[in-house]
């Protein structure tokens, strides 16, 4: 079967203006105009998409078959092209047979076309061969249009689901245009979403808020790099204006005597050459190679000057930033205050990932490992699972080291910040584990940080690491915090 591609460049229809036009009249959407006009930033992360849409539509319609009805009578108009006035028209009855078998739209033209009586038949042939092209060519276009209509509906229903989930969280993750832009991609792999989802991340959003105190840990863990003055390799010469003080000849005061031309400021005895026939071309002979003496009156004036210096240019630049490896304790230890502390911590650090444009992957461990990227593409689907896990369980705290650190030697986690939640009442770490995350301390640009909940955790595990963040659950800090706000 011959494919809509095929057929459109033989006919030579035009399918990037229809598209343009579907785009354009999509956009206009009453709906999608208020919800642009209340989420600017979604805006232009959709923007963005829209050249990646027009290709893949336009592809579809390249893909899309032609209908049999219209490629057995295309089939026909090209076997009609190529031959002779006579044999033409000792054909035309069956081809305008075959026209009304297949129910073509040309039909009763043809028909009429046939009974009108023109003497040159060769002219008779011209006329009717244009007609059947003009008649294919509204076919296809009709046909372009019925399918771009299809696909403009499957379209909105897919915007306006994707538009509608990342309005619900660019209030809870969307910090910047680039959060945004993540967002929307994320929205691509939620194959379906819930109020009760929307609630329990809008829940955790709302406990991170009622402790700043946690939040603000998670804003000094995910900045922790400092900034460094960076020289540029280049040093190039750069233009300045420098005030120098310069001689002047001005009439201020008498400074001595000079050669030179100045008649005004000639001596007596010079301009008494002059009077003499016999010297007066020695007194022209020196003005004119300015040797007469003359007074030199002299002062003293600031002028600019312009002058070209080299320039090496220092800049403050952050050290990159790398992706989350986040070690989350799920023991029976961690239940309560200290689950949703840790998972509001979470959603913390995953509104700085999306700010910075950084990976987030999620380890929960106990006496085993369950693994949650939640930036991925159905990253949103991952980030409610782990919302809903329970903690419960034993600690395994070196089995997830352990992994954390073969995760970190690949190329995709390098200069990676792995952060460990728990309240570290665990199990002594092996010896080789401990020398084996101090060689990546010192080797790589690795940063493993302690989020401990409590104030019972054993220093012997916590002085692994480089930075140690505490917020204690206990109901006597949480007294504390309260009155200090």
């Amino acid at each position: 079967m011959m494919s809509l591609a095929t057929l459109e460049m033989l006919l030579s229809v035009n399918e990037g203006q229809l598209i343009e036009e579907i785009i354009i009249s999509l956009l206009a959407t009453p709906q999608l105009a208020v919800f642009f006009e209340k989420h600017p930033r979604l805006k232009k992360a959709l923007l963005k998409d829209l050249s990646g849409w027009k290709k893949d539509l336009k592809q579809r319609m390249q893909d899309a078959l032609v209908p049999a009805q219209l490629s057995e009578e295309f089939e026909l108009y090209r076997q009609s092209l190529g031959i002779s006035t006579d044999a033409f028209f000792i054909q035309l009855p069956n081809v305008i047979a075959k026209l009304h078998q297949l129910d073509s739209p040309f039909y009763r033209e043809a028909y009429q076309l046939q009974s009108e009586k023109i003497e040159n038949r060769s002219a008779r042939q011209s006329l009717f061969v244009q007609r059947w092209r003009i008649s294919l060519i509204l076919q296809v276009t009709t046909l372009h249009k019925e399918l771009l209509e299809q696909e403009k509906e499957q379209l909105l229903a897919e915007l306006q689901r994707r538009l509608a989930l990342s309005g619900n969280l660019e209030d809870i993750l969307g910090e910047n245009d680039r959060a945004a832009g993540r967002l929307w991609d994320l929205t691509k792999g939620v194959n379906m979403t819930s109020a009760y989802n929307d609630q329990l991340l809008s829940r955790y959003s709302e406990f991170l808020r009622q402790q700043p105190e946690l939040e603000k840990i998670a804003q000094l863990l995910g900045r922790s790099q400092s900034a460094q003055s960076i020289p540029d390799d280049s040093v190039f010469l750069e233009p300045m204006t420098i005030m120098e003080k310069v001689p002047e000849t001005v009439p201020e005061q008498v400074n001595g005597l000079n050669q030179s031309d100045d008649i005004l400021r000639l001596l007596p005895a010079e301009l008494a050459m002059l009077g003499l026939e016999d010297i007066e071309f020695e007194f022209y002979r020196k003005l004119l190679e300015k040797q007469l003496l003359t007074y030199r009156l002299q002062g003293d004036s600031w002028q600019e000057r312009k002058v070209l210096r080299p320039i090496t240019h220092h800049h403050n630049e952050e050290q990159p930033r790398g992706p989350f490896v986040v070690c989350i304790d799920t023991s029976g230890s961690m239940g309560g205050l200290n689950e949703r502390c840790a998972k509001a911590f979470c959603l913390a650090l995953m509104k700085i990932a999306l700010a910075d444009n950084r990976s987030c992957h999620v380890m929960l461990f106990s006496t085993e490992i369950v693994h949650y990227d939640l930036l991925s593409i159905d990253g949103l689907e991952q980030c409610i699972r782990f919302l809903h896990q329970t903690f419960k369980g034993g600690t395994d705290l070196a089995a997830c080291l352990q992994e954390t650190a073969i995760k970190l030697e690949s190329k995709q986690w390098i200069d990676a910040d792995a952060v460990v939640i728990s309240d570290f009442v665990a199990q002594r770490l092996p010896d080789e584990l401990i020398q084996k995350i101090k060689i990546m301390q010192k080797k790589g640009k690795y940063r493993f940080h302690a989020v401990s909940v409590s104030n019972y955790g054993k220093p012997s595990i916590m002085k692994i690491f480089d930075h140690i963040w505490r917020f204690d659950t206990g109901l006597k800090s949480r007294l504390l915090r309260r009155f200090s706000r």
